[in-house]
């Protein structure tokens, strides 16, 4: 009575028809997300090196001047900047000029400039928020503070966050013992007072 039925089952048990659309229906939904994945955080690391090759760049640049930059120059670096990038996302791009003094033991700021609406300029008073970020250097010494930060959205929703790509980059002037801004004529005192050192 069940024979028939038994024969069924065995039979239906050793078929492997479409075995491999299943598995191909199986697994291609896993292989999209993979390959999304993958393509997703190579995006975001590569706009991160991106990132910081255009601060080095413009950090080397500016290292190497020895005449008095001003708002047209800055406003070049942050073109290039953009350029160099490549993002349609927003970039913001601070260029300042960073002096230690012994006998306050502290950082002051020379001028401290930004293009872009995600970061402020340094001033006196603010600028010891990374004084443990800037170099260890003889009195009076200078170095020039290029930070970029670049706004992403990764490209596929994979489980990465909304990101706030920021570079801290700082170089020695190389040819000059002080990169001047106009305007700013720079005497080497301090700014007990905590103003701007532009204004």
């Amino acid at each position: 009575m069940f024979s028939p039925l038994i024969r069924r089952l065995r039979a239906f048990s050793r078929n492997t028809e479409g075995t491999v659309t299943v598995e191909f229906a199986l697994y291609v939904p896993l292989l999209l997300w993979l390959f999304a994945a993958i393509y997703t955080y190579f995006d975001a690391f590569r706009q991160e090196t991106v990132n910081l090759k255009a601060a080095y760049t413009i950090s080397d640049l500016i290292s190497r001047e020895t005449t008095t930059l001003n708002e047209t120059y800055i406003d070049s670096m942050y073109k290039m900047s953009q350029l160099l990038i490549r993002s349609e996302s927003a970039i913001t791009l601070r260029i300042s000029v960073v002096r230690w003094d012994e006998d306050n033991n502290r950082y002051y700021v020379d001028w401290s400039k930004v293009r872009g609406e995600s970061l402020t300029a340094w001033t006196d008073a603010t600028i010891s928020a990374v004084e443990d970020d800037l170099p260890t250097m003889p009195d009076e010494e200078r170095v020039i503070l290029v930070e970029t930060r670049n706004e992403m959205s990764p490209a596929f929703r994979v489980g990465l966050p909304e990101l706030d790509i920021n570079n801290f980059v700082f170089t020695r002037p190389r040819f000059a013992p002080l990169v001047h801004f106009e305007g700013n004529l720079s005497s080497g005192g301090g700014h007990d007072d905590g103003s701007d050192a532009l204004d």
